[in-house]
Formats: C-alpha cells, structure tokens, sequence
C-alpha cells in the first residue's frame, strides 16, 4: 500500500495534470493555491514566497514536494539548455537551512517533484515529475532533471534513466523558451495582435517568422509577430503572408471564397493591410527574415 508520501504526491500529480491541460501550460496563481485534499485534510502543494515547499503533513524529515520561481525570484535560477539541466539555487547560504535539508532529502529518497516556473507575473507553467540530480553546496545549488510521468525509475537500467531525462529536460527547456519568447514578443507589441487589434492575451501568440529549426531562427523579438490565434494559424499555413514592408497579403484563393464573416471581415479584410508593428525601431520585424518567409507564401 502506498505511504502518505506517495499518496500525496499522486494526488498533486493527477490535479496538476488536470490544470495544466485546462490551461495549455499557463496555470493562474490562484489554482495552485488551491492544494488538494488527503485523508480529509487540505494540504498545500507549493509556498508562492518561499522556493521550496515540504508540506507539514510529510513531518520534521518528510522530503520537498516543490520548487517554484517566480517572476521576481532573488535568486539566479538558470534553464541550462547545453547541460541538459536545471540549476536551482539554495534558500540563503546555508546547506542545513530547513527547506535545503527537504530538498537533499528528496535527491535521496528520489522522490519526484512539481516545479513551477513563472512565464507571466501569476502565471506559472508546471514541469512534473522532476527529480534532484545533484547537491553542490560549494555553489549553494541543486541541479535538477525532467522525466516522463509515466516512466518508471530503472534502477537496473540506470543509463537509459538518465538518457530519457535528459531528453525530456530539454523538451521542457524548449517549451519554457517559448513562453519566454512569447512574453518578450507581445510586451513589444504592447499585448495585441499586429493585424487585427485584438486585445485578449490568452488570444494571442508569439508567431515565428522563420521557425526555430530555420538556421536563422533566433529567439529574438525581430524574429516574431504578435498574432492572435486565426492570424497566427493563418500565417503557419501561407494563407496569410506578410512581405518585407510588413504588409499583409492573403492567398488568391482565399480572396475569392464565399464564406460566413470570419472569412470576410478576419482575413479577406485585412488584405492590403499594414501590421501594426513596435514603436522601438530596433523591436520591429527583420526584413530579411520577412522576405525569406514571404518566399515560401508567395510558391504556396
């Protein structure tokens, strides 16, 4: 039979599973506030002013539950992309301080972790399982390790573990850099789409100009465009392009189809248009990356 700490830990698993699919990866603050409920106690599943979180119920030698970064975290939390891991850091400087002692102990017991990343003030994105790969005390840090949630620990296969968590670490990293250029790209935008105006931010996306397998795919706000979610799906299938003096074009095609209103008012309408790009010269979008994309609408 599972112990408390096993149960719990599936339970906070399955919720946050739940949220982070209602949420497509961007769960309000006030969710995770929620906690879950065990053996008719609620039991909160993270600290938002403390990094790591071991609940009470777990006990004096229970292991951490937690990690979170916030938007304004003190400390210098880093997403390591070429190491293949997270690099979280101590709470203060001192390796025997309570929440340092949890989290060591969570590296011993190996037990799985929720870490929460902040992408939006009160918005986190949640990584699960997660599990301390190592303690480096002479730089007051842990490193961290993404796995699958439904894969097992190998014991008797420890290289394929370690394997498939560096994969699945740098799949998280990736996911993580998109919120990032997501966030970089709409503040220059000024939060709404560059064609129609719209202003709802769960509508919006960061659209690649040249995607980020393109050799000069930078994650770089000159690299993007803030769409809402047509015009964005509408520029990943050349039906809308975009050409180097920033204005819109829709396929010939589209042009001439009879539809409801979207069609009319949403994309035909826009045609002949100018994007409404960042104020800040250097933020607007790279015509040469412009060209090259229109390219590829123009032979569609």
């Amino acid at each position: 039979m599972p112990d408390l700490d096993e149960q719990l830990r599936a339970a906070v698993f399955a919720w946050v599973h739940q949220l982070r699919e209602r949420h497509a990866y961007r769960i309000p603050r006030d969710e995770l506030s929620r906690g879950v409920t065990l053996n008719e106690q609620r039991v909160p599943i993270w600290n938002p002013y403390y990094g790591i979180h071991k609940p009470a119920i777990l006990g004096r030698d229970g292991a951490a539950l937690s990690v979170q970064t916030s938007a304004d975290s003190p400390y210098q939390d880093e997403h390591d992309r070429e190491a293949g891991h997270f690099v979280y850091k101590y709470r203060g400087t001192d390796p025997n301080h309570p929440d340092n002692v949890a989290l060591r102990r969570a590296m011993e017991l190996q037990r799985p972790l929720l870490y929460l990343v902040a992408v939006d003030p009160g918005i986190y994105d949640a990584v699960l399982p997660v599990y301390v790969h190592d303690d480096e005390p002479h730089r007051l840090q842990f490193t961290l390790v993404a796995d699958q949630i439904d894969a097992p620990i190998q014991l008797d296969q420890p290289q394929l573990t370690v394997v498939r968590r560096e994969y699945a670490t740098r799949a998280v990293m990736q996911r993580l850099h998109q919120h990032a250029f997501r966030r970089m790209v709409l503040a220059a935008y000024r939060t709404q789409c560059a064609i129609c105006r719209l202003r709802h931010s769960a509508l919006l996306d960061a659209a690649h100009i040249l995607e980020d397998r393109h050799p000069l795919g930078e994650p770089a706000v000159t690299n993007g465009i803030g769409l809402c979610k047509i015009h964005h799906s509408a520029y990943d299938a050349d039906i809308l392009g975009i050409d180097p003096d920033a204005r819109v074009h829709i396929n010939a095609r589209v042009l001439e189809e009879k539809d409801g209103p979207m069609l009319l008012h949403g994309l035909q309408g826009v045609h002949g248009e100018r994007l409404i790009v960042p104020r800040r010269t250097e933020l607007r979008p790279n015509r040469d990356y412009l060209a090259v994309r229109f390219e590829r609408f123009e032979a569609a």
